[in-house]
């Protein structure tokens, strides 16, 4: 069954080898992965997934993902393997496994956060309920057999193509982090990963009448207003929000993440935590309301359109670098949450767990993941200095959240193999 990209070409035509569009969420299990268990594990998920079982096809001038009947790779390195390429068997998904890692990597551009849960929860349910020889629930999780409802195959975006696109106001230029003076912008894209526990940070919020990704962009904005006291630029937090409410599709299994802008600004500087945090969640609220999100969709529909109808793959590839060159100008940092992973009877399981994903070329991304009893906060960055993250973990520390720092690392994400690269 062949799918069209939709707004998956936007990240399709920007991704690139050097900052490559994909998703990596790495689980560390209890025990060393068993290698022959893992491989009737992902073979059965995949089973579940046929949408994610594709390959990237040209078809009358336009890429379209077709169906992929090879074997979904699992790589014995961490390292994984090129997506998009003979090494992932032309697949846009592969699986690593190494000591008491299983790694899932995936092309962003076929799906989101949410998605990848999904399959993580499958795979997982297979995967403890071999090793561990124990009978989990299957409460939640999608197993192979089910019948797979066209909700989970349709593009909701499609339905969109051809109706108006209101102007979307543009925004300002923000604060550029990798501006700041003494930063060491030495290009070396860096994760800084830190847990907290659930019930503590939850409490916290509670207190506060926060939540983990208003909270998390906050504090984020109060390190960043301390680190940069005179700044003419606005500090402004992305956060990103999931559009299948609006879209009527909560099954659907594509990319679909817009985002809520929130501006630390100097009347909201002034205020107590709680206020500002209210402040926060006050304006996410407002722009994650159908209509605005609607809107956003309507016209990210309308530049895809803009897109398909270039008639070269190099046209394509410059309105995208454009697009992105004015995007990444217009964000401080971005928080991405997609709420609790929900794994079930499997979560005991798990040691540790980390979100990975495209760095920003000019700001940080942090990715929170709640897992057993944990937040996990991946904060990545397109430098090595620790100077933000510092001025976060000073936050924490005021504030009285106790926090553990896992330690840091290069950022590492799977290639993929671009079609008009040679």
């Amino acid at each position: 069954m062949q799918q069209k990209l939709s707004i998956a070409i936007q990240t399709l035509y920007s991704t690139r080898k050097d900052n490559p569009h994909a998703i990596r969420m790495m689980i560390r299990m209890c025990d060393p992965i068993e290698r022959c268990v893992l491989c009737s594990a992902v073979d059965m998920t995949m089973q579940r997934y046929p949408y994610f079982c594709v390959e990237l096809r040209k078809k009358d001038g336009r890429y379209v993902f077709a169906q992929n009947t090879r074997p979904v790779v699992i790589s014995d390195t961490l390292e994984g393997t090129q997506l998009n390429s003979e090494g992932s068997n032309y697949h846009m998904i592969a699986f690593s496994a190494e000591d008491d890692w299983i790694v899932l990597d995936v092309f962003h551009g076929l799906t989101d956060g949410i998605g990848a849960y999904e399959v993580i929860r499958t795979l997982l349910y297979y995967y403890c309920s071999q090793r561990y020889d124990v009978k989990l629930s299957r409460e939640g999780i999608r197993l192979a057999g089910d019948e797979i409802s066209v909700e989970e195959w349709d593009d909701p975006v499609d339905a969109l193509s051809g109706q108006p696109a209101e102007m979307q106001t543009q925004m300002s230029p923000a604060l550029v982090l990798t501006g700041y003076p003494g930063l060491l912008n030495d290009h070396k894209k860096t994760v800084h990963s830190i847990a907290l526990s659930e019930a503590e940070f939850m409490s916290f919020n509670s207190e506060h009448k926060g939540s983990p990704g208003t909270m998390t962009a906050l504090l984020l904005s109060r390190a960043i207003a301390k680190l940069h006291p005179e700044a003419a630029a606005p500090i402004r937090i992305i956060v990103c929000v999931n559009q299948r409410k609006a879209l009527r599709a909560p099954l659907a299994h594509q990319s679909l993440v817009g985002f809520s802008a929130l501006e630390y600004d100097r009347q909201l500087r002034s205020l107590p935590i709680g206020q500002q945090v209210t402040e926060f969640r006050r304006r996410v609220f407002e722009q994650s309301g159908d209509e605005a999100i609607m809107s956003s969709v309507n016209a990210a529909a309308s530049f895809v359109g803009m897109l398909t109808n270039m008639k070269t793959d190099e046209e394509r590839l410059e309105a995208m670098s454009a697009a992105d060159e004015m995007l990444n100008g217009t964000m401080t940092a971005v928080i991405s949450y997609v709420g609790k992973a929900g794994f079930g009877d499997a979560e005991k399981y798990i040691r540790d767990f980390r979100t990975w994903t495209r760095c920003p070329d000019k700001g940080i991304i942090v990715e929170i993941s709640a897992v057993n009893g944990r937040f996990i906060m991946d904060i990545i960055q397109p430098f090595s200095d620790p100077v933000y993250v510092n001025g976060f973990l000073q936050q924490l520390e005021e504030n009285g959240v106790a926090y553990e720092h896992l330690g840091v690392r290069e950022l590492t994400l799977p290639n993929i193999k671009l079609p008009w690269s040679k």
